[in-house]
């Protein structure tokens, strides 16, 4: 299985893909999107989307892994990240791939075992289980971690977020129209 993991940003978005080797994991690219500082943040969304779609078609993922937003103590932050965050789902999704989301907890849980780790522990372990040397940029790191944390999930049979959220809708409207 290759999974493209994504680490949202309007000024760069990392990218990771990953693919189970056997009983490890095998990194085949890693980098970021970095958005023009030019250009307004309509541009910028689009450009890190476009480029991001680019990369969805040269590396073809069976699956896509983006982090979830995360709540800033600023407001607009938040909102424009979760407009990157928007693009990049639209990207995936138009391609006909699965989206799996989470949380920052969670990737940070599956990969160094700890959802409190910073993130130069969860830097090297990335680097440590893909067998990378030297320095990684923050967010190729975290976002080849995002892969991991899927192929570590999708291993033991967890299904990703957005799945689960799916099935609950599913069973909530099929009890609905059951009682009715």
């Amino acid at each position: 299985m290759r999974v493209l993991g994504l680490d949202p940003g309007s000024r760069q978005t990392g990218f990771g893909v990953v693919e189970r080797d056997g009983k490890g994991y095998r990194s085949v690219a890693h980098g970021h999107v970095p958005a023009p500082p030019r250009l307004d943040l309509a541009h910028r969304i689009h450009h890190i989307a476009e480029r991001a779609g680019e990369i969805m078609d040269r590396y073809r993922p069976d699956c896509v892994a983006v982090e979830e937003a995360f709540y800033h103590e600023s407001v607009r932050s938040t909102l424009v990240l979760g407009h990157v965050r928007g693009a990049l789902l639209v990207a995936a999704v138009g391609r006909g791939l699965e989206v799996a989301e989470y949380t920052p907890r969670e990737v940070k849980m599956s990969v160094v075992g700890s959802g409190a780790a910073a993130k130069q522990q969860v830097a090297f372990m990335v680097r440590r289980l893909l067998g990378l040397r030297g320095a990684l940029q923050q967010d190729a790191a975290d976002a080849l971690a995002i892969a991991i944390c899927h192929l570590n999930r999708s291993a033991r049979g967890e299904p990703a977020r957005a799945a689960r959220a799916a099935a609950g809708r599913l069973e909530a409207l099929l009890a609905r129209r059951s009682g009715s």
